[in-house]
């Protein structure tokens, strides 16, 4: 350990020789380049190992104290300042309940049910392990967001079923690794609470911006593998007949003995009505069908709610054709200056303008006559109004269409439902299901306004809780454990924040920021240029550092920029979000892959890690430039909910 100490020193000590002669001469020296120099010298600490937040608090205190002069005063104040403005920002209150429902969800053992179920599920898909594999990594991303939590954990369950199936050891890493960083982009994305609250952008517009590039990441993957088992199959088998046998309940298993048939509804009807074997009871049968009928109970409920919104009648409007109109004779009668003279009435009476009485006196018999019938026959027409629209509206056609389409889908589902299936069915009701009804409570909440994000997240640690105790795994050591955990995580997060606030304000009085603008506004880069600048750089960032330091160090810099090539902060960072996926698989610094051969077969070796990580890696560099030349895969839900 010491050995490792000096020769980090020496490292140190041999860069900050080369950054002197690289500088100017004192005389040209400016705070700018100080801000510079104290920019290097945090990433040369980082990446030999020095703890990130207590390098950017101590670097940016000691350069504070240099850019100040010397005064010990205002250095300390500044520090102050910063830490108070990191704790008095609500965002991130939502981080530790996110993670705490993360590793609640973790320990309840839902994973291991739920890529079981899966991967039954889709036996009958080419490469059917590895898309339950992603599609078990993409919902279990969102209910925990934490990359290391996922890649470990299905390291554990999915790595081994894989190499049993005889995949190739690349395909199986690629896929985990890749699943696994899925939980950066979609939400509840701790990366996103991060830079939405480092770049002063909505968390709640991030989220709904990032849900459809993570759906579309996903299906991106789960295409490859499909489509690379399907042209050879060598590298993903398909699952044997034994793998695909689903042990079915002893009331399913009678009820199969009984009548013999495929399609379990029709023997459930006739188990129900007619003989049943041994001590089988109608309310055991009844339960058994009552769960088949579920897929069809939840589509009538949700067209009966859109028949329900699309037929109800319609308010009335209020008629203003009964409202006396001014014209624009009215208009240019009247004057655009207003005199407050209270002599002038009497003034223009002296001079002759006033009307003659007996005109007046007309005038005003002969208007209520001509106002009187229209007055009469407006109360019917409005009472008229109201009972015609009053009645249902009829239902469009494409509602019907929709109706058929659902109609003809349950009759091919419940044709083709057989023992078997309805087993698995029930395997994804008691372990998709609630994950997914707590997933889409919290997202839901959030992206429809219901709730802030610290308010969904405290849903959402709740839901964790009653979750492990519904599946009986609620106990104390599960609790202190998670507990222990959560704090880490957000301890380690938030004195990020608090380091990275006393950096940036440090950089900032520094005049670095100032100079890193005019030297990139000097290049005259265009917004494409910029663009793909400032993701290059991120990219190569991502290589030695974590996503945490790379947000709160280098976007401060980052963002004061976009407004000058008009890029959306919030489109920006759906972007960084992409890339930084790219990063995490990006050798020869990929912490996926140190997450994965931490719990891998002992045959499995780093390289082949890598190997398999590469081709996911260019598909997400296909996404990151799908998603530049159609921004609205981001931004149309954004708009939609919040524009």
């Amino acid at each position: 350990m010491r050995k490792e100490l000096y020769f980090g020193f020496a490292i140190m000590a041999m860069i900050l020789l080369g950054v002197a002669i690289a500088m100017p001469s004192p005389s040209e020296m400016s705070n700018g380049h100080l801000g510079l120099l104290m920019l290097s010298l945090v990433v040369v600490a980082i990446m030999l190992g020095f703890p990130t937040a207590f390098t950017l608090m101590g670097m940016g205190v000691i350069f504070t104290y240099f850019a100040y002069d010397r005064d010990l005063d205002h250095t300390l104040n500044l520090m102050v300042q910063s830490t108070y403005k990191v704790m008095t920002n609500d965002v991130l209150i939502s981080i530790p309940l996110f993670v705490f429902m993360g590793y609640l969800v973790e320990r309840a053992n839902l994973i291991e049910k739920l890529f079981k179920s899966l991967h039954l599920a889709m036996a009958r898909l080419p490469g059917a392990l590895g898309v339950a594999t992603l599609v078990t990594c993409a919902i279990f991303a969102t209910a925990t967001g934490i990359v290391g939590a996922v890649v470990t954990l299905m390291g554990l369950l999915a790595m081994p079923s894989m190499m049993k199936a005889g995949y190739d050891t690349k395909m199986a890493a690629g896929v985990i690794t890749a699943g696994g960083c899925l939980g950066i982009l979609i939400p509840p994305s701790v990366l996103l609470i991060v830079y939405g609250a480092t770049a002063g952008v909505s968390v709640v517009q991030l989220y709904a911006g990032a849900f459809f590039p993570g759906l579309m990441l996903a299906s991106m993957y789960i295409a490859y593998v499909i489509i690379r088992a399907k042209i050879n199959p060598k590298c993903a088998p398909p699952l044997s007949e034994e793998d695909r046998k689903v042990p079915l309940t002893p009331v399913l298993a009678s009820l199969k003995n009984t009548y013999g048939t495929s399609r379990a509804v029709s023997a459930l009807i006739n188990g129900l009505k007619g003989r049943r074997e041994g001590h089988l009871t109608s309310g055991q049968v009844a339960n058994q069908l009552f769960i088949a009928m579920l897929p069809a109970l939840f589509a009538a409920f949700i067209l009966g709610l859109v028949y329900s919104s699309v037929t109800a009648p319609k308010e009335a409007e209020f008629d203003t054709s009964s409202l006396v109109s001014f014209g624009s004779d009215y208009q240019s009668e009247q004057s655009n200056s207003y005199s407050f003279d209270l002599a002038e009435p009497e003034a223009e009476a002296t001079t002759g303008l006033a009307e003659p009485a007996g005109a007046e006196t007309a005038e005003s018999t002969a208007a209520p006559a001509a106002v009187e019938p229209a007055a009469v026959a407006e109360p019917a027409a409005a009472a008229a109004v109201p009972a015609a629209e009053a009645e249902s509206t009829p239902a469009p056609t494409n509602f019907w269409i929709s109706l058929a389409v659902v109609a003809a889908i349950l009759m091919f589902y419940y044709s083709k439902l057989s023992f078997e299936r309805l087993e698995v069915f029930k395997m994804l009701l008691s372990s998709f299901f609630p994950l997914a009804f707590l997933i889409l409570a919290v997202l839901g909440s959030i992206v429809f306004g219901f709730a802030t994000p610290s308010e969904a997240a405290a849903v959402g640690a709740f839901g964790g809780l009653m979750l492990a105790a519904a599946y009986r795994q609620l106990n104390f050591s599960v609790l202190r454990e998670s507990s222990f955990l959560t704090a880490k995580t957000t301890a380690m997060v938030c004195w990020l924040f608090v380091g990275s606030s006393i950096f940036s304000a440090a950089f900032a009085l520094l005049g670095g920021q100032e100079l890193v603008e005019q030297w990139v506004l000097s290049l005259g880069l265009t917004p494409i240029e910029f663009l793909l600048l400032s993701q290059v750089i991120i990219f190569l960032l991502g290589w030695p550092l974590e996503w945490t330091e790379i947000i709160v160090i280098f976007m401060p810099i980052f963002i004061p920029l976009l407004p000058y090539f008009d890029v959306d902060p919030l489109f920006f960072g759906l972007l960084v979000a992409l890339n930084l996926q790219t990063a995490f698989l990006s050798p020869p610094v990929a912490m996926a892959a140190f997450y994965l051969k931490g719990v891998s077969p002992p045959g499995v070796t780093l390289n082949q890690i890598f190997l398999g990580m590469i081709p996911f890696m260019f598909i997400q560099i296909f996404a990151m430039f799908v998603l530049y030349v159609f921004p609205q895969i981001g931004m149309w839900l954004p708009e939609v909910l919040y524009r």
